[in-house]
């Protein structure tokens, strides 16, 4: 159903957890599964009393509510979902008197203390000792019998920590994909300001000279044609300079960007949970560099997408008069041919004059193997071209 169709107070906060779900791609009821805890609300009376008419009219008003109060916890804000959670707690406290199968419902509110709130361990850790103190204290007054007081503050207690810590977990994942994406827009950023300063150096007093070598051309067109025409020539040649000055330039932008490639890669994978063992890289040529870095880009990609891998490997150094790149990782394997992204690798690598190897047994991961010649005469300039036009492609789609 349409988020448009709810009642307001039915749909979920920017920061909340279903909210949280839905940005990263999940089941925004994901975290409804831990309802099925809920059973023992209906398996108590096998050891309380039984199925009495007073149990099954409590029921009948009290689970509902409870399950308002979960999915509201869901759906509000870090801000106000302890105040639902809380809720939980105060309904088992209410009904503790004559209703045992409440007790279910003082867990969840333990838990859901944490789940939808932004809670710190050590303050999350007094809040449930007091919320059991509490419940212990009413429980004895009452007069319940001892294994439920004690069995009650060990169970809220150790569910409460595991929920903890996945929160926790979650919440480093999250800032480290935020920590990514803000990498990737600074370096983005950095790069066009680079480029702009770089230009405007390059090209301001070049093209300023040839407007003043064109404008002294159109005077002296009819007074001395001669010296007009040898403007022109100077203004031809200063502009054949400034084109290879550009392609020069062009080539260079991303000569540094293996470094922060390979930052990158690191951010990203361990994001996914992938412990990333990598080397500084060796020095090369910037053409060379600028094209191995788009290649690793769509591999890592591939890893964090497609491998579901513990462990990754980036090995980047020079071997005799060539360049060799290796990116392996442990996960599931068996990549086709030119399955993910495998074939615009190779139009990649190919530009670079170089060879493309992937060794994917199903099972047992996938070692990509890149090597590019140096090299040298005519051929280089060509290559060099040919990536900085690549290079400018995928700017221009980034």
């Amino acid at each position: 159903m349409s988020h448009r169709h709810l009642p307001s107070w039915l749909k979920p906060a920017p920061d909340s957890v279903v909210a949280d779900n839905l940005k990263l791609g999940k089941w925004p009821w994901l975290d409804a599964v831990h309802l099925l805890w809920s059973v023992w609300v209906f398996v108590t009376p096998v050891f309380s009393g039984g199925f009495t008419l007073r149990w099954t009219l409590i029921t009948l008003w009290s689970y509902p509510l409870f399950l308002l109060l979960y999915a509201l916890t869901l759906l509000a804000s870090r801000r106000t979902a302890p105040l639902f959670a809380l809720g939980m707690i105060v309904l088992t406290f209410a009904l503790l008197p004559v209703y045992p199968s409440g007790i279910s419902y003082f867990i969840f509110g333990c838990v859901m203390l944490r789940t939808g709130c932004a809670r710190g361990t050590a303050r999350y850790l007094l809040e449930l000792v007091a919320l059991n103190v509490v419940f212990m204290a009413l429980a004895l007054w009452i007069g319940y019998p001892w294994q439920s007081i004690a069995s009650v503050p060990v169970l809220s207690i150790i569910i409460g920590l595991i929920v903890n810590v996945e929160r926790a977990s979650s919440e480093k994942d999250a800032a480290l994909r935020l920590s990514h994406e803000e990498v990737r827009r600074l370096a983005a950023t950095a790069e066009r300001e680079r480029i702009g300063r770089d230009l405007h150096d390059l090209l301001g007093h070049t093209l300023s000279l040839i407007t003043l070598k064109l404008e002294l051309s159109r005077k002296l067109f009819e007074r001395d044609p001669a010296r007009s025409q040898g403007e022109l020539a100077e203004a031809e040649q200063i502009a054949r300079d400034a084109l290879a000055q550009v392609r020069s330039a062009v080539t260079g932008f991303r000569a540094a960007d293996m470094a922060a490639e390979i930052a990158s890669a690191h951010l990203l994978l361990e994001s996914s949970r992938v412990h990333l063992r990598h080397a500084p890289p060796p020095p090369m040529p910037g053409w060379i560099e600028c094209g191995l870095a788009m290649v690793l880009r769509e591999a890592v990609t591939n890893i964090a997408r497609h491998a579901q891998a513990g462990e990754a490997t980036i090995a980047l150094r020079i071997e005799g008069d060539a360049v060799l790149l290796e990116v392996a990782d442990d996960g599931r394997g068996g990549v086709s041919a030119n399955g993910n992204g495998l074939a615009g690798m190779r139009e990649r690598v190919a530009a670079l004059g170089g060879t493309l190897h992937i060794d994917s047994p199903r099972g047992a991961g996938t070692r990509l193997s890149v090597r590019v010649p140096l090299g040298q005469g005519d051929a280089a300039p060509a290559r060099r071209e040919r990536i900085a036009g690549q290079h400018a492609s995928a700017e221009a789609r980034a």
